[in-house]
C-alpha cells in the first residue's frame, strides 16, 4: 500500500494545488470521488487493463462515463491515462481530500462502540476531541460487538482505544509477560 501512496502523492498533491489555485476545491473534490467511483467499477477495470486501447482512448472512455464532473479533471485523467495510473484513482482522491482536511484544519474520526452513541454522547465526544485535536472533528460512528463496551477512535495516525476487549488485551498482556 505504501508503494501506491507514494505514486499517487505527487499527483493528488498537483491536483490539490491547481485546485487550491484556481479556488474550485469543492469541486476538484467531487470530481475526484466520481472519478475514484467510476474507476473502481469491474468493467472499467477491465478496460483500464486492456493493451489494445491507446492512453487518449482510455481517458475518452474514462471522462465520457464521468460526464460533466471530468471537465474539471480532463487534464489530470489525460495525465494519468499516458503515465498509465489510471488505477490510482481511489488513493489519489483519498490523498486530495487529506490535502483538503489539512487546509481546512478538520479531521474525519472514526469512533466504534459496542452500542450506538447517543446525541448527547457524541456531541460530548466532538467537543472532547475537538479540543485535543484543535482541529473540527467530523464523527463518523459505527457499531462492533466484538468490542464489549467502551469505544476505539481512530485517525490518520492515531488510536485511543478505549474498549474493554482492549484492556482485557492489555491485562492479559501485563499477566503472561
Amino acid at each position: 500500500m505504501a508503494e501506491v501512496n507514494t505514486l499517487a502523492r505527487p499527483y493528488a498533491k498537483a491536483a490539490f494545488e491547481a485546485a487550491q489555485a484556481a479556488k474550485t476545491l469543492e469541486q476538484w473534490s467531487e470530481s475526484l470521488a466520481i472519478l475514484s467511483a467510476v474507476t473502481q467499477q469491474e468493467k472499467v477495470l477491465e478496460l483500464i487493463s486492456n493493451p489494445s486501447l491507446t492512453a487518449s482512448q482510455k481517458a475518452q472512455v474514462i471522462q465520457d462515463v464521468c460526464g460533466e464532473e471530468a471537465k474539471v479533471i480532463s487534464t489530470l485523467i489525460t495525465a494519468l491515462a499516458e503515465n498509465r495510473r489510471l488505477e490510482l484513482c481511489p488513493e489519489i482522491a483519498a490523498l486530495f481530500e487529506e490535502l483538503k482536511a489539512e487546509l481546512e484544519k478538520s479531521v474525519e474520526v472514526q469512533v466504534a462502540s459496542a452500542f450506538e452513541l447517543t446525541a448527547d454522547q457524541e456531541k460530548s465526544l466532538t467537543e472532547k476531541l475537538t479540543t485535543k485535536l484543535g482541529r473540527d472533528v467530523k464523527l463518523v460512528t459505527s457499531v462492533d460487538n466484538s468490542i464489549i463496551g467502551g469505544v476505539i477512535i481512530r485517525t490518520n495516525d492515531m488510536v485511543i482505544d478505549g474498549s474493554v476487549t482492549g484492556k482485557l488485551a492489555k491485562l492479559a498482556e501485563a499477566m503472561y509477560s
